[in-house]
């Protein structure tokens, strides 16, 4: 999980943004991390795809679904593969549907006795730091792709990364104080610079328009 997010610190900011990585970013980062992997651990751990999105799921003829690209499965926390599919870094849902899907998930597991009944605030909040966790990973790789493999498309679905990063800091800021201090030293510091960069846009914009 840390080395996922360190991506983020290797990649995204000094290479991508060209921003020289600070003590303050890295304390910020530390404190962040140090949440998000202890809300990973804490969820219990089933079998995790880890790239359960949109693209690689297949429709077959008979109407059943096909799922590719699962050689980096692991054991990993159980909202992973959720949040991945709900909040995919390539189709945008809206909070209200990706909460009543993830809901009736919630509620499927416990009537299968995959998960002891738990309050559903709880679950979001697994839900949200884990796509949040996810997220920044994703900032990083698709830097990376960008920059060391040529494969410059990725750069175009940064925004709604970006996107959804923003918004699971801005939700937890008051109950998770590192939460609300990375996002205010990234709106100040490093969403500047996103902005500037000519791949970004405004999703919000963009989907109000749609």
């Amino acid at each position: 999980l840390q080395a996922e997010l360190d991506l983020f610190i290797d990649w995204f900011a000094p290479q991508l943004l060209g921003y020289a990585v600070d003590p303050a970013l890295r304390e910020h980062f530390a404190a962040l991390s140090e949440v998000l992997i202890s809300s990973a651990l804490t969820q219990p751990q089933v079998v995790v795809h880890r790239d359960f999105h949109s693209r690689n799921l297949m429709c077959l003829n008979n109407g059943e679904l096909a799922v590719i690209d699962f050689q980096d499965a692991v054991i990993g926390p159980i909202t992973y593969d959720p949040v991945s599919l709900l909040k995919d870094c390539y189709v945008t849902w809206p909070r209200r549907r990706q909460v009543a899907w993830l809901t009736d998930y919630q509620r499927l597991l416990e009537e299968r006795q995959l998960l002891l009944p738990l309050e559903s605030a709880q679950f979001i909040a697994w839900f949200d730091l884990m796509g949040l966790q996810r997220h920044i990973k994703v900032l990083g790789i698709f830097a990376r792709l960008a920059l060391r493999d040529g494969k410059r498309a990725y750069l175009d679905d940064l925004p709604r990364v970006i996107a959804y990063v923003r918004e699971v800091l801005a939700l937890y800021a008051q109950r998770e104080p590192a939460l609300g201090a990375f996002g205010d030293y990234c709106d100040t510091v490093l969403l500047p610079l996103c902005i500037d960069q000519p791949w970004y846009r405004d999703p919000n914009t963009e989907e109000s328009q749609a």
